[in-house]
């Protein structure tokens, strides 16, 4: 073979083998994803099924995590402020319409975000629904505060009284509440007085396209060695050789 050919076919088989290592990585790495994934499910749905147990109070604040606590099947008990509700515009499977937010003050003076559920258009206003007055307790799912909204969606805007995420620290600072929790709880399904809102809408779905993603990953590997294996049988080391090149010989 041709000093030229030779350095040619070197070239050609470091990119190749830095693309195909390149594409089995993203696939290992999705692989794990993949796993993570479906831990994360697995966890979500025991916390989901298992037993009501205290909503975590002042003193565990700081312990609350995304990772271990979301969704977790809780129960608070305390004094609704209706007074101090908000209204977040929220697409459902009811349609579209508002999550009605209300601060619930605990015994020990906290203070704790509750989405007591939705209401349709005509079901927003305070004055169109009965208020549950004196102690309460309301068993639901431990959320996570929505603080970014998600690409291209309205940014809140406590002025004017328009809520489009379920922004705690935004909504306790702007009715001047504290301190307050880190989360917010979605009232489960127990019925309201009038029927409104209406509780239990909480979905538990999480996307998982890890696998198709690996799959992707590995094809495009072995698509990188095909690719090869005709550079090899073009630069004539395998199979039928090319004609050779007048100027090397």
């Amino acid at each position: 073979m041709a000093a030229s050919s030779r350095n040619r076919l070197i070239a050609i088989t470091a990119i190749a083998a830095v693309i195909f290592a390149g594409f089995v990585a993203l696939g290992i790495w999705q692989v794990y994803r993949l796993q993570w994934k479906l831990d994360l499910i697995a966890a979500v749905e025991a916390r989901v099924e298992a037993p009501a147990v205290p909503a975590p109070g002042p003193s565990e604040w700081q312990e609350v995590t995304r990772e271990n606590d979301a969704y977790r099947h809780v129960t608070v008990t305390g004094k609704l402020l209706n007074s101090q509700e908000v209204q977040i515009y929220y697409p459902t499977e009811l349609g579209p319409g508002y999550f009605v937010m209300t601060p619930l003050l605990r015994p020990d003076g906290s203070y704790v975000l509750i989405n007591r559920g939705f209401v349709p258009e005509q079901k927003r206003a305070p004055s169109t629904r009965e208020a549950p007055e004196g102690e309460v307790t309301i068993t639901g799912l431990l959320r996570m505060s929505e603080d970014k909204g998600w690409l291209f969606s309205r940014a809140n805007d406590p002025e004017d009284g328009n809520w489009y995420r379920r922004d705690v620290a935004s909504i306790m600072a702007t009715k001047g509440l504290r301190p307050f929790a880190p989360y917010f709880i979605d009232a489960d399904s127990t019925v309201n007085p009038g029927s409104y809102p209406i509780g239990g809408l909480t979905v538990v779905k999480f996307r998982n396209a890890h696998l198709s993603y690996a799959l992707t990953w590995f094809a495009m590997a072995l698509g990188t060695l095909a690719l090869y294996a005709l550079v090899l049988r073009y630069e004539g080391v395998w199979g039928t050789r090319r004609p050779p090149e007048d100027d090397d010989e």
